[in-house]
């Protein structure tokens, strides 16, 4: 891919560090108090279960010898993924510069079939500071199988691996706990690191602060809706339907919401909450419309998480009785899967149009997730909220105009340039890695804290995977996987938005806050998200 001038600037954009990653010959994870692995997970996982919390402190390593490291982008892409691998190979390098790193091509699929090639100096300087996962790919593939450990652990002991990196969401981090247990049971010496990354946010707690690429996801994200937003009030005779990314969480609609303030927004985690069922969003919508127009203004921002529907009762009970049935039976479709359904989940699957019945049965992603993405739930809205719109006008209460316009903002935000925040963060999260596997350390995911402050100032952690644990029934079956953090209806972030919303419903207190800044006022190119930032 050509570089633009600005993109030759990025690469010789330096970078601030934590000063704890100075001198890595110097400093050491020292063991804090042991972490609980949930009574039901520690069957999965005996060999790395309830191991201690670890923190870096300037402490003369016991171990300074040459390293063989592999890594992998595993899932999605998300901004700052090359600058973990910068990272992970800086630090490497300072502690051992014989050390060498493997580069696994297109997903935990590469390790498996021993494709890869090393990372040097030469190619980083070619991809430092950029957005995408390209310069080793990334893929889906699930390393669980009792096969494909087997031949994981062949690879890594062929290969000589000290160490292996996945750079993964909560799914790819649960695969990273799966790996680490069964390299440990059978006598492999590779130890197993994960890195925090999904633009969802969902992956993220006390320890986990946020994951990378989130902060660059929405500030992109905002700067669409913001010029939508400056488009509905110039042209004033659109209603614009945003479905944005959020598959499980609603964490990126909340932070969009926060940083530009569309009319309306709607939470997933709070329609959940208060049992909200799909008609009564069609009627807050439909009541925004009439009272809009009221005012004379028949336009308007609505933002959507792309998981909404799965938050609905109703919704999540037939979506659960999908997942068993289509686990079992590849022979199910539209039109003859009502008689599988119970009585509730059969009336609500009716209730919905035709083409969103289609998208319900399509294959499920390697997780055993519905493809949300692929579930046009603003779409469906609209539609509703149409046909309640032509009844309200039927009843002479409603007398003015719904254009509305569909927009999906999803893969827009994903391989984007890092901000100045993610960019410094997945460096720290790399170098975290790299020491977490130099001292041995296997059945860990990286953590860097303290991100409201300067990166010189952050802390190094590493987490066990299994502390994060919780059992969940996917593909029929149950299974341990990493638990998802949900949007916080107590949490500082979504007071702020109760407080703001209902003069959002009809004043127009829109911003645009301007595209992602990489350079400039401090202000602007160093600032953090509003979850950071309220927590």
């Amino acid at each position: 891919m050509k570089l633009n001038p600005l993109n030759q600037a990025l690469l010789q954009k330096s970078i601030e560090r934590p000063k704890l990653l100075t001198h890595l010959n110097e400093v050491e994870f020292i063991a804090k108090e042991t972490a609980v692995t949930p009574k039901e997970v520690t069957p999965y996982f005996e060999h790395i279960k309830d191991l201690p919390y670890l923190k870096l402190k300037p402490q003369k390593r016991k171990d300074s010898s040459p390293k063989i490291v592999g890594v992998v982008f595993s899932g999605g892409q998300a901004p700052g993924g090359h600058n973990v691998i910068w990272g992970l190979y800086e630090a490497l390098k300072k502690i051992n510069s014989s050390s060498k790193l493997l580069g696994f091509l297109g997903g935990p699929s590469g390790l498996l079939d021993e494709r890869y090639i090393e990372i040097t100096k030469e190619l980083l300087d070619k991809h430092r500071n950029l957005g995408g996962f390209n310069m080793i790919g990334s893929g889906r593939t699930k390393i669980a199988s009792p096969d494909q450990l087997k031949q994981a652990t062949k690879v890594a002991k062929h290969l000589n691996l000290d160490g292996f990196v996945i750079i993964g969401g909560d799914d790819s981090n649960t695969n990273a706990a799966i790996l680490a247990q069964h390299f440990k049971e059978n006598n492999c010496k590779t130890a197993v690191a994960g890195v925090p990354k999904t633009i969802d946010g969902d992956l993220h707690n006390d320890y986990i602060e946020i994951s990378f690429g989130f902060d660059t996801a929405c500030k992109l994200y905002s700067e669409l809706i913001g010029n939508i937003l400056t488009d509905a009030i110039s042209a004033k005779k659109y209603y614009h339907f945003i479905k944005l990314m959020g598959r499980s969480a609603s964490h990126i609609a909340l932070e969009c919401a926060l940083q530009t303030r569309p009319n309306l927004v709607f939470i997933g985690e709070e329609i959940l909450k208060n049992k909200t069922c799909l008609s009564d969003i069609i009627d807050e919508i439909a009541n925004m419309v009439i009272k809009r127009s009221e005012k004379g203004k028949d336009y308007g921002v609505v933002l959507i998480p792309e998981g909404l529907i799965d938050f609905i009762p109703s919704f999540k009970l037939l979506n659960d009785e999908l997942n068993s049935l289509l686990a079992h039976n590849e022979d199910l479709n539209a039109q003859n899967v009502s008689g599988h359904l119970s009585e509730k989940a059969k009336d609500f699957f009716e209730l919905l149009p035709s083409n969103i019945q289609q998208q319900l049965m399509l294959d499920r992603d390697p997780h055993g997730n519905i493809q949300l993405a692929k579930i046009e739930t603003h779409k469906l809205l609209i539609e509703m909220t149409a046909k309640r719109l032509d009844c309200a006008k039927k009843s002479e209460q409603y007398f003015g105009k719904f254009n509305p316009l569909p927009h999906y903002f999803g893969y827009e935000g994903r391989c984007a340039n890092p901000t100045c925040f993610d960019a410094e963060y997945t460096y720290a999260l790399g170098a975290a890695a790299a020491t977490l596997i130099q001292s041995n350390h296997s059945g860990y995911i990286a953590c860097v804290k303290g991100l409201k402050g300067r990166a010189k100032d952050w802390d190094i952690y590493g987490i066990p995977i299994t502390s994060l644990m919780n059992i969940e029934h996917r593909h029929g079956k149950d299974k341990a996987v990493i638990k998802k953090a949900l949007v916080e209806t107590e949490g500082a972030h979504f007071k702020m938005l109760e407080e703001k919303r209902s003069s959002w419903l009809i004043e127009d207190h829109y911003n645009a806050p301007g595209p992602i800044q990489y350079f400039g006022d401090a202000k602007i190119c160093e600032s953090r998200n509003h979850i950071l930032e309220l927590s």
